[in-house]
C-alpha cells in the first residue's frame, strides 16, 4: 500500500507549540486527529491511544487562530484545507460561536481495496458499513480511483462535505480521473445525486454517508436506472439497516406479511411474518470490522431473507496480512440438537478470487464437526468420500448362487422376486449398488415374492388370485422411484430402514454423475439433514433443471419428506417441507 497524507499542511494550522510537539512525536505518522476544546488540554489521538500535547488549556484566541487558517465552515460545520483530504469539524455554543475543533487527518491509501477488488470489478452496487474511523471514506476514494483509472468507467463522486476529494475547487489527485460534484448544503445531497445521473451520464455514482430517507430513495432511483452505486451508510452491520426504518430501503425494505394457515403450518411460523418487499438497492454489502478485516455479504437479498427468518447469516470474512496476501474465511453454522457451533472454512489466496459453490455462497450450513475435521485433513468433502465408497461396492464379486441363508419366509437366498409394474432397470440398479441378495425373475412360478405398484394391484383381481394360489406374498410400493423400490426391497429382506439412509443409496439417484448433479444432491441432503429434520423448517433450494430436480425429489422422498417444485423456468426450484 502507498499512503499520502500531506500531514504538514494540517500541522501548519495548529498553534506553534502544539505543531512543534507533533512534528517531533515518534508516532506522528499514525496520528488520527487533534482535538482542541476551549478550557481543556489539547489532545492528540492515535489508533489505540490518546495523549495530551500540553498542560496548558486551549484558549479562545488559539481556536480563532486555527479558524483563520482553514476554509469556510459549511452547513454541516465542516471545513477543509485547500487540495488536501484533512477535515476540520467545529463545535459551536448556543450563540453559534466556535468553541471546539476536531482536526482529522485525511489520508489517501492506494491499494486499500485489494480485499474486495474482485467485487468492485463485477459492476454490482456495493454498500460499505462500519463505525467511524474504520476507513470507509478512504476505501470509497480508492474504489472511485480504481473504477475510473483502471476500469475506464465514467465515475461521478457526490462529495457533500468535500471529504472524498478534498477542499477547494480542484479535486485531490487521489480520486484519479473520477469527477467530483460538490453539494451546497447537506440536505440537498439527494437532489445532486439525481442531477448527476441526469446531466453527466455516469456509469458509477459514489456517495458518502447516506443518512436520510430522501437519499435512500434517490439511491434506489439511480440503481434502477442501471448505474452502479458505491456508497457508505450509517450503521455497523446489515442488522442495523434492517432495524432502521429510514435506511431499510437500501437492503430492500421490510414489510409484515400475513400467511395463510397452510403456509404458516408449513413454515412452522406465526401467521404474521416479516419479509423483504423489494430487491436491495445495493447487491453487495461490506462490513468494515477493522482496517484489515472486512465481512462481505455477496448477496444482500439472501442475507436479509436469512436474518428475517431468524437464522444466522453466513458471510465471508476477508483479511489481509503484512505481505498483502488475502485470506477468505467463512463462518458456517453447524446445526446441532442443542444450539449452534461455529466452524470456519479458510483459504489463503495469492489474489482475491470468487468462491463458487452452494455452501460458499452462504445459503447452506456446514457438515457436522466430525465431517469438517475429516474434510480439513483429507481435502475432500464428506459427500465425495461417501460417493467414492459407494462406487467401490460391486455385486460382481458376490455369488449369491451359493448363499443358503434364510429369507423372510424361510426361503433360501438369493430371494427371487417377480416385478409387476415396477421398472426393471431401476430394480437392477438398486440390487447392484446395495449388493442385495435378490434375483429378478420373469416367471411368476419361480418367484418367492411379488413386488408391484399399488395402483396396478388395486384393480387387478387376477394377480391377487394367482398370488393366493401360489402362496406368494405381494409387497406394494406407491411409485416406481429409487427410494420406494429401495424401501420395498428392504422390507422383503427384513432389513431395517436406516435412521437417515444408506449413504450408498445416494449413488442410485445420480444419472450422469456430473458435478451439477452431485452438487444438487449434496445441497438437498444438507438441507434435509441439517435444517428440515432437526429444526422443522422448510427450505428452498437453488434453481435446477427438470432432470436434476427429479433427482432431488427422489432424495427427499428417501427421507420420507414432502417436496414440490415452484417458480417459472429457468428459476424453477424445490421447496422441502418438514414431516
Amino acid at each position: 500500500m502507498t499512503i499520502t497524507d500531506d500531514l504538514q499542511k494540517l500541522l501548519d494550522i495548529l498553534p506553534q507549540d502544539l505543531r512543534q510537539e507533533l512534528e517531533n512525536h515518534p508516532k506522528r505518522d499514525y496520528l488520527v486527529e487533534v482535538v482542541l476544546d476551549l478550557g481543556r488540554r489539547p489532545e492528540a489521538r492515535f489508533p489505540h491511544a490518546a495523549e495530551y500535547l500540553s498542560e496548558t488549556p486551549v484558549t479562545q484566541a488559539q481556536i480563532d487562530d486555527c479558524i483563520q487558517r482553514v476554509g469556510t465552515f459549511g452547513g454541516d460545520n465542516r471545513a477543509g484545507i485547500e487540495q488536501t483530504l484533512h477535515r476540520i469539524s467545529a463545535i459551536r455554543n448556543r450563540t453559534g460561536k466556535i468553541i471546539g475543533l476536531t482536526c482529522r487527518v485525511g489520508r489517501a491509501v492506494f491499494g486499500t481495496i485489494g480485499m474486495i477488488r474482485d467485487l468492485v470489478e463485477t459492476g454490482k452496487s456495493i454498500l460499505m458499513l462500519g463505525c467511524p474511523g474504520v476507513g470507509k471514506t478512504t476505501a470509497l476514494r480508492e474504489i472511485a480511483r480504481v473504477l475510473a483509472d483502471d476500469l475506464n468507467k465514467r465515475v461521478v463522486i457526490i462529495d457533500t462535505s468535500n471529504e472524498i476529494a478534498g477542499d477547494g475547487d480542484i479535486a485531490h489527485s487521489a480520486i484519479g480521473r473520477a469527477r467530483r460534484m460538490q453539494v451546497a448544503k447537506p440536505e440537498l445531497q439527494h437532489q445532486v445525486m439525481i442531477e448527476a445521473v441526469e446531466n453527466h451520464m455516469p456509469e458509477v455514482i459514489v456517495i458518502d454517508e447516506i443518512g436520510t430517507e430522501l437519499e435512500a430513495l434517490a439511491a434506489r432511483t439511480i440503481a434502477e436506472r442501471g448505474v452502479q452505486l458505491v456508497g457508505t451508510a450509517h450503521g455497523n452491520q446489515i442488522e442495523n439497516l434492517i432495524k432502521n426504518p429510514t435506511l431499510s430501503d437500501l437492503v430492500g425494505g421490510i414489510q409484515a406479511v400475513t400467511l395463510g394457515d397452510d403456509e404458516a403450518r408449513r413454515r412452522g411460523s406465526q401467521k404474521t411474518v416479516l419479509e423483504r418487499k423489494a430487491p436491495p438497492t445495493f447487491e453487495i454489502a461490506v462490513e468494515m470490522m477493522e482496517r484489515q478485516r472486512w465481512v462481505v455479504h455477496e448477496s444482500v437479498a439472501d442475507t436479509v431473507d436469512t436474518l428475517l427468518r431468524g437464522r444466522q447469516a453466513n458471510p465471508q470474512t476477508r483479511s489481509m496480512d503484512e505481505n498483502g496476501k488475502v485470506a477468505i474465511t467463512r463462518q458456517l453454522s453447524v446445526v446441532q440438537g442443542r444450539g449452534g457451533n461455529l466452524a470456519s472454512e479458510e483459504e489463503s489466496l495469492p489474489a482475491v478470487k470468487q468462491v463458487n459453490g452452494w455452501r460458499s455462497s452462504g445459503q447452506m450450513v456446514a457438515l457436522p464437526p466430525l465431517s469438517i475435521e475429516r474434510e480439513r485433513v483429507t481435502g475432500r468433502s464428506e459427500f465425495d468420500r461417501l460417493l467414492d465408497e459407494s462406487f467401490n461396492y460391486s455385486s460382481d464379486s458376490i455369488d449369491f448362487s451359493h448363499t443358503k441363508s434364510a429369507g423372510p419366509n424361510g426361503e433360501d437366498l438369493p430371494l427371487h422376486i417377480y416385478p409387476y409394474g415396477v421398472s426393471r432397470h431401476q430394480l437392477e440398479q438398486v440390487i447392484s449398488v446395495l449388493t442385495l441378495p435378490v434375483v429378478l425373475t420373469k416367471d411368476i412360478d419361480s418367484g418367492d415374492a411379488i413386488l408391484a405398484l399399488r395402483s396396478h394391484v388395486k384393480n387387478h383381481a387376477k394377480l391377487k388370485q394367482i398370488a393366493k394360489a401360489r402362496h406368494l406374498p405381494i409387497h406394494v410400493i406407491k411409485s416406481s422411484t429409487i427410494p420406494q423400490i429401495t424401501r420395498g426391497l428392504r422390507r422383503l429382506l427384513n432389513i431395517d430402514d436406516p435412521e437417515i439412509g444408506d449413504d450408498r443409496e445416494l449413488q442410485l439417484l445420480l444419472h450422469s454423475g456430473s458435478d451439477d448433479e452431485i452438487d444438487a444432491l449434496e445441497e438437498a441432503r444438507l438441507a434435509v439433514e441439517q435444517i428440515v429434520i432437526p429444526k422443522g423448517q422448510p427450505v428452498e433450494l437453488l434453481p435446477r433443471s427438470p432432470q436434476v430436480r427429479r433427482m432431488q425429489h427422489e432424495l427427499v422422498e428417501h427421507y420420507r419428506l414432502k417436496s414440490n417444485s415452484f417458480g417459472e423456468e429457468p428459476n424453477r426450484r424445490l421447496r422441502i417441507y418438514p414431516a
